[in-house]
């Protein structure tokens, strides 16, 4: 009886802690996703702007 209920136990912890780990991937993926629509919203406002953008190639010293 004593290695059933050990073995319940330790399959009770392998479920809490794969919710857990399912939980964080999809707080990580709305994130992402909420990343990404912001760059794509700034991307559009960003374009109708007249601001100039710094030369990606370094200035001559």
């Amino acid at each position: 009886m004593f290695e059933y209920a050990l073995h319940q136990l330790r399959h009770d912890e392998l479920v809490r802690v794969a919710e857990h780990e399912r939980q964080v991937r999809e707080v990580l993926r709305l994130r992402r996703a909420a990343r990404r629509e912001a760059a794509v919203r700034g991307a559009e406002t960003e374009s109708h702007t007249r601001r100039h953008r710094r030369s990606p190639f370094a200035r001559a010293a």
